[in-house]
């Protein structure tokens, strides 16, 4: 088949061509713009799950659904050690000049800017003049809003701010944060404060975010009542009819089909993980002489997409790992044969050693993205059939 016609795109954060079993989120989301437009108050959202389930194409739609209605938006990926506002600033910048131009009174948004540049200059101000960064805001800064320094009193001065500027022109904003499970305790902190005080404004200001399956807890250890503040959504593997249709849907735009035979294959192998379906989609396309596609071309196949994902999705976060974190995740895997999380007394046992003496391979692993605390005292993978790599890691070696 002709390689150039491929309709699939495996990719971090790629969107695939069909955006399949995502309808209950999209619906949800919906709601919630309908509702802050009527003037309702409305939870932020959270989307929790596996690398490779769609979280980020899924918050890249939510996102395009909210400009769709003329909302300000800006998006931000969290980072290990990074301090919240340079990235917030420049996010919502973007999301300020979205709306600015419906604004009746140019002085008020003059006077945002300010606020917002006087909260970006506290990133630095207490740096060196060879490490002061600026924001790109064209006007003065304006000082006694949002530039204390506290983080958690300047953000809700800051978003309440900005969601007042949005009130008066009938629309709302929205950040997007990836990765949210990343952002330091202070600044989780200072978002679920201000998150909840635009929550009893009614303020037309939410935040959605994005992260591993540990980000309820990271938030819940934050603040108390973060559980009843942020709208909660897990976003897991494509139920079958879901997977089948993002393979098929592509597909007969193109005029090809597959057999239900080669379908069966298909969700066999990528277990309904919406990465690991364009991957096999992609490789059983190329691999294919013509339509229809079977469940022998599937096979055939299969190779060539398992060596890409070992090296492209498993392989790149296994040579991150030192070798002590190796041998961690390897007793993770010979632990959990259907790679779900185990308990670190039980890793412990497994080498021989006390889980005490374990913490720093465990802390690191953590750090980097590859494990995560499913609950207190047990961890899982981040990834989802990382296990099974890694006993074949462990059996080539």
């Amino acid at each position: 088949m002709d390689p150039v016609r491929n309709p699939y795109a495996p990719g971090a954060g790629q969107r695939p061509p069909e955006l399949a079993g995502r309808t209950k989120q999209l619906d949800a989301f919906d709601v919630v713009l309908e509702r802050i437009a009527r003037g309702r108050p409305e939870r932020s959202v959270v989307l929790t799950g596996l690398r490779g389930v769609g979280k980020t194409v899924l918050l890249n739609q939510l996102r395009s659904t909210a400009q769709t209605r003329g909302w300000g938006t800006g998006k931000i990926e969290a980072r290990p050690e990074q301090d919240l506002r340079r990235p917030l600033s420049s996010a919502l910048h973007m999301a300020v000049r979205g709306i600015a131009s419906a604004h009746r009174n140019p002085e008020m948004v003059d006077d945002f800017l300010g606020i917002l540049k006087a909260f970006a200059l506290r990133a630095t101000a207490d740096k060196g003049m060879r490490e002061r960064w600026q924001p790109g805001i064209d006007v003065p800064a304006v000082t006694g809003r949002a530039d204390s320094g506290d983080i958690e009193i300047d953000l809700v001065e800051l978003l309440l701010e900005a969601a007042g500027l949005a009130r008066d022109i009938g629309v709302g904003i929205a950040i997007f944060i990836d990765e949210m499970q990343d952002i330091g305790p202070a600044d989780v902190s200072a978002i679920c404060g201000a998150c909840h005080e635009l929550s009893q404004d009614a303020a037309p200001l939410i935040v959605v975010g994005a992260g591993l399956p540990h980000l309820p807890a990271v938030l819940s250890a934050s603040k108390s009542y973060s559980e009843r503040l942020f709208s909660y959504h897990r976003i897991d593997r494509l139920e079958r009819a879901a997977a089948d249709h993002a393979l098929i849907a592509p597909a007969e735009r193109e005029d090809v089909k597959f057999t239900d035979d080669a379908l069966d294959v298909l969700y066999q192998m990528a277990d309904g993980y919406p990465y690991f379906v364009q991957a096999y989609g992609k490789a059983t396309w190329d691999h294919a002489a013509d339509s229809p596609i079977t469940a022998e071309d599937v096979r055939v196949a299969a190779p060539a997409a398992e060596e890409e994902l070992a090296v492209g999705f498993f392989g790149s976060r296994y040579e991150r790992a030192t070798p002590a974190e190796r041998e961690y995740m390897r007793a993770m895997a010979d632990l959990s044969g259907d790679d779900g999380p185990v308990a670190t007394a039980a890793v412990a046992r497994e080498l021989g050693r006390k889980p005490a003496s374990l913490s720093p391979a465990r802390d690191g692993l953590i750090k980097k993205g590859l494990i995560y605390s499913a609950e207190r005292g047990t961890i899982g993978f981040t990834v989802p059939h990382f296990g099974r790599y890694l006993r074949g890691v462990a059996d080539v070696e």
